[in-house]
């Protein structure tokens, strides 16, 4: 017999596989709170009593596929020598990653939407995506680089995201070789520091 902790596990469990499916069959704002725990064969109170929304529900599910994509990634990142090596590998653990059925980069296109309009979820995805750019800082740490890790973060993270996107659009257009280039001359490029606007003398 299961214990109750097992029968919490395996309802949180039920309810973050339900989730999945429905945010990326219907989207998030169209998925209710009722479906998902229907999907799940569980009630809605479930879901609050485990998640307090649905969209701690949704951080919890993209967290967890992003915890396991990091850990792939670390693994990588451990051998890799080179900054095109780094590069790669984060390139790869995001268009093309091991865990979340190919939902992952998908559902965070989904949150970036559903944020924008929702200021609380909006601070949320703010902290989460400051930790994300402080990680991205590093990847150029050997090389001769005036861009530091707090302009460097934000810069790689929206090109790597859409770079993604565009994949998603056209894979021909965006191959390999190509997105690692971009990311490669981004992350070893100078950053371009605005001067005064030229004041007329007549």
């Amino acid at each position: 017999m299961a214990t109750q902790g097992e029968r919490r596990r395996q309802t949180r469990t039920a309810l973050l596989d339900a989730a999945a499916a429905l945010f990326a069959e219907r989207g998030v704002a169209a998925s209710s709170v009722d479906a998902i725990a229907e999907a799940a064969g569980r009630t809605s109170g479930a879901v609050y009593d485990h998640f307090g929304s649905k969209e701690g529900l949704l951080f919890a599910l993209l967290e967890g596929w992003v915890d396991d994509v990091a850990a792939v990634m670390s693994a990588e990142l451990v051998t890799a020598a080179t900054l095109t090596e780094r590069i790669g590998a984060l390139w790869r653990n995001v268009s093309d990653p091991a865990v979340g059925n190919g939902r992952w980069i998908a559902l965070e296109h989904e949150l970036w939407s559903y944020a924008i309009r929702n200021p609380a979820a909006l601070a949320r995805l703010a902290d989460r995506y400051r930790e994300a750019w402080r990680g991205l800082g590093l990847l150029a740490r050997d090389e001769p680089s005036e861009m530091g890790p707090a302009v460097m973060g934000p810069a790689v993270m929206g090109l790597l995201l859409g770079l993604e996107m565009m994949r998603r659009v056209d894979p021909t257009a965006v191959t390999d070789d190509l997105a690692v280039s971009a990311l490669v001359v981004l992350a070893t490029s100078e950053p371009i520091h605005p001067t005064e606007p030229s004041r007329s003398t007549t």
